[in-house]
């Protein structure tokens, strides 16, 4: 039986077998005894994007892996970067610090701050993604043809990620087949907090799942 540990990309955490590519935190969410979640789904603003592997550490999923034998941060799992910044995390200092210092830079190019700090950027996504109250943006046509790649929406209870100009449906396994905007009659919503999408508009280039790459007929 899978740990509920994997996010969707409207930041909802489920049970199933589908790892995906990063992993992330949101502070300790778990009891270690029966490892399953809390009531609560986050514990701190700082909601991570992290790699799988860092250094060789070893660590006991939703186990005791902090210091004394505590808990330690619950660890998630996303199928990809586009999934993750969706759900209202962004990349760690710590382990992908590179990935880090290039979203910081890109959003202070994008809201005029020169050095912005993570706390700075951490209550801004804290205050505009969907899992933690942030409010629901429309997407029209017009707006749906500013929207960069990587950016994702939903009609529905189904996501979506830009790419291209068309849009990719999104599972826990992968990215399933193309839709034109067009084949939505009315009520798109925006899921990536609008501050990312200014990153991304920015240039801030997501890691994607490779099933987008696949040929379609």
């Amino acid at each position: 039986m899978p740990f509920q540990n994997r996010v969707d990309p409207f930041g909802d955490i489920h049970a199933v077998p589908e790892r995906g590519l990063l992993m992330g935190n949101r502070g300790i969410i778990h009891d270690p005894d029966t490892k399953t979640l809390l009531d609560k789904h986050w514990a701190t603003k700082a909601w991570l994007i992290c790699v799988c592997d860092f250094k060789g550490n070893k660590r006991e999923p939703m186990g005791r892996n902090g210091p004394g034998g505590k808990a330690g941060w619950t660890e998630l799992f996303f199928l990809d970067e586009v999934t993750a910044l969706a759900a209202g995390h962004r990349p760690c200092f710590h382990c992908r610090r590179e990935e880090a210092v290039d979203f910081a830079r890109h959003y202070g190019a994008a809201f005029g701050v020169t050095k912005p700090s993570a706390p700075e950027i951490d209550e801004r996504l804290h205050r505009e993604r969907l899992a933690s109250g942030g409010p629901l943006v429309p997407v029209d046509r017009a707006m749906f043809n500013k929207l960069p790649n990587g950016a994702m929406v939903f009609y529905g209870d189904r996501p979506f990620a830009k790419r291209g100009g068309e849009l990719w449906a999104w599972t826990f396994w992968g990215y399933g087949d193309s839709w034109d905007f067009f084949e939505f009659e009315f009520d798109v919503w925006l899921l990536t907090p609008p501050a990312t999408v200014e990153v991304l508009r920015q240039g801030y280039k997501p890691l994607w799942h490779p099933s987008i790459n696949k040929k379609r007929t």
